[in-house]
Parts: C-alpha cells; sequence; structure tokens
C-alpha cells in the first residue's frame, strides 16, 4: 500500500497540506513521513491508538513543534501559501488556525458572555476589552456563537460554574470568537454525559459549515455519528483514510 495519500476530490481546494512530515523525539519517530490533505470547508475525524502522533501531528500544524523534514502548508482562499513550519505560534494563530485542548482554559471568575467578548478577534488588552463599549456587530456575533455552542441561555452565568460538557462548549465558542479558518478540537468527548455528546456532534457539524475542523477522537460511536472522513493514525503516519465503515473493515486497521 502506498504512504502518499493523495486528497480524494480534486474540485475543492485544499486548506492545509502536509507533505512528508518527520520529527524525532531522541531518536524516536513521533511521526513518520506523514502526508495529510484536508479541504477547504471539511470536517475530518483522526483516529489511531495512544501514541500514534495525534498530538505531535496538531502541535505541528500549530507550530508548538517544528518538522525535521516535510512541509506544512496552509493555503489561503487569495491563492498565497504559507508555510506553517517557519512561523511562529502566534503567528500561525494569526493566520486564522484555533486548537481547542482536552483541558478546557476559560475563564472561571467571568459570565459566559465576557469570556466570548474577551476572546474576540480584536486588537486590545483584556482591560481595554472589559472596558470597551460594545458595537453591534461584535454584539451580533458574540449571540451567534452563544446559539451555535448550546449556551444563549447561560450567557450570564460565571463559566466555572457550567457543567463540563458546557465548559467545552464555551472553549469551542471562544475559539469561534477569533473567526478560525481552520479548527482543531481534541478528544471533545471525553467526559461527556451521552446528551452533551450528541450536542457536540451537533455543535461541530455546524461549526464545519463555514469553516475547516479537525477532530482528534477516541470514541468511535462519537466519531461515526460526525460522519465525516475518518485518517487513521499509526506510529506517525497515515495508516487508513476514508469514511468510517471503509476504515473499520479495513484488515490492516
Amino acid at each position: 500500500m502506498s504512504t502518499h495519500h493523495t486528497p480524494l476530490y480534486r474540485d475543492t481546494p485544499l486548506i492545509l497540506s502536509v507533505s512528508g512530515v518527520t520529527k524525532a523525539f531522541d531518536g524516536f519517530k513521533a511521526i513518520d513521513d506523514l502526508n495529510f490533505y484536508l479541504e477547504e470547508g471539511e470536517l475530518r475525524t483522526i483516529i489511531g491508538p495512544n501514541g500514534a502522533g495525534k498530538s505531535t501531528f496538531m502541535d505541528i500544524i500549530t507550530g508548538r513543534t517544528r518538522p525535521d523534514v516535510g512541509s506544512v502548508t496552509m493555503h489561503e482562499k487569495d491563492g498565497r501559501d504559507y508555510n506553517l513550519a517557519k512561523l511562529r505560534e502566534f503567528e500561525i494563530n494569526r493566520r486564522g488556525i484555533g486548537r481547542k485542548f482536552q483541558t478546557p482554559s476559560i475563564y472561571k471568575s467571568h459570565t459566559v458572555y465576557d469570556n466570548l467578548l474577551l476572546s474576540l478577534n480584536r486588537s486590545r488588552g483584556i482591560l481595554g476589552t472589559l472596558f470597551y463599549k460594545l458595537n453591534s456587530e461584535d454584539e451580533d456575533k458574540i449571540n451567534e456563537v452563544l446559539k451555535i455552542i448550546n449556551l444563549s441561555d447561560a450567557k450570564s452565568v460565571p463559566a466555572g460554574l457550567l457543567s463540563h460538557g458546557q465548559k467545552q462548549w464555551l472553549e469551542i465558542g471562544m475559539l469561534l470568537a477569533q473567526e478560525p479558518k481552520l479548527l482543531l478540537v481534541d478528544e471533545p468527548a471525553a467526559g461527556m454525559t451521552p446528551a452533551e455528546r450528541e450536542r457536540t456532534v451537533e455543535i461541530l457539524r455546524e461549526v464545519s459549515q463555514a469553516r475547516s475542523v479537525v477532530v482528534i477522537e477516541h470514541d468511535m460511536e462519537f466519531v461515526r455519528n460526525l460522519d465525516c472522513r475518518v485518517t487513521v493514525m499509526h506510529e506517525g503516519s497515515v495508516l487508513a483514510e476514508g469514511f468510517i465503515d471503509h476504515v473499520v473493515n479495513n484488515s490492516e486497521v
């Protein structure tokens, strides 16, 4: 089986191309000649055992870790390409790549609404934001995000009082407020109730209407419900790719 997986659908432009990327730590190849292509507006899940290199892969895309070899390219709609391997973390974030880690990082003593206000894609410091007079455009943006993340009724609740699932939604909302083009979400279903998991599937599917989303997940039921293309990672490279039934029936997987 060839190790190079080319994109399946040529008619949709790509937003991200990862080609021949290798990353070793003390001689151990965490990522080994990895090739990965993501289309504009695509929702994709990445699955694989612990140690398959999923988190290192996210670290490489977001600039926390630099690859030893290979290229990581973000393709802009205006035709410009950016080599993410040459940019620093904050520069990659500014290019429109947002990442949600497993543990939510929210401002617990602030309300849900203020958490979103603090996250808006505006150039102000924290103080400037808190004393900032909201314009209607920003207010619309926050209300739109509240609706997507299912927290409109909880907007004046301090974030620290939310349930685990709601905190995860709020953090997804905080990233949405920054208007990312590509959102990386790490194990969103972990620790959620079945009802919260169901709602999270809906949230991620809605979020992916307007941007590309990559979800790392262990919960196969959750992956199946997302109903999107799946990339299986193993020992730092792509083992298989396709829809869940195709992937599950692959003997190598």
